[in-house]
């Protein structure tokens, strides 16, 4: 049996913990991110400010706030991407999941889809920001050269 270099192994059980804990860095530091803005305007924090797509928008400072705290939120979550899913290939994958459940919990939340463009355009910038740096990050590290030489340096 021929040895495949980096073949794909099929573990449901990874796929899925790697999902819970790209949803959990999501929201964990969404909320950091967001503390934070909250603190430089002594604004009050609710979960409005992360499943209410009405606060995302560009007539308020409040709204542009939350919506660079959204876009820092994809930058490090590009990070998480990098530590713990660790392939290029798949980063577009768990970034689209973890939007995917944010929608889903967005639904839920305002018990409609969200109807606001400012929503729809600040996570479609922030899927594309988090798939590409995280996707950049993963090649990096894989095209890293590999030493091959094990053995003492002679010169000859």
């Amino acid at each position: 049996m021929a040895s495949h270099f980096r073949s794909y192994i099929w573990d449901p059980i990874l796929i899925v913990s790697q999902i819970v804990l790209m949803q959990c860095i999501y929201y964990s530091f969404l909320g950091l991110w967001l503390a934070g803005v909250d603190s430089l305007v002594q604004t009050s924090r609710s979960l409005d400010q992360i499943f209410s797509y009405e606060v995302i928008g560009f007539a308020t400072v409040q709204g542009r706030l939350s919506m660079m705290a959204f876009v820092l939120n994809s930058l490090t979550c590009a990070l998480g991407l990098w530590f713990f899913v660790r392939r290029g290939k798949q980063c577009l994958d768990f970034t689209v999941t973890v939007h995917f459940f944010h929608m889903i919990g967005c639904w839920i939340y305002n018990a409609h889809l969200p109807a606001a463009l400012s929503w729809w355009l600040v996570n479609v910038a922030c899927i594309a920001l988090m798939a590409v740096i995280g996707e950049y990050l993963c090649m990096r590290t894989e095209l890293r050269a590999i030493p091959v030489n094990s053995g003492p340096k002679s010169n000859l």
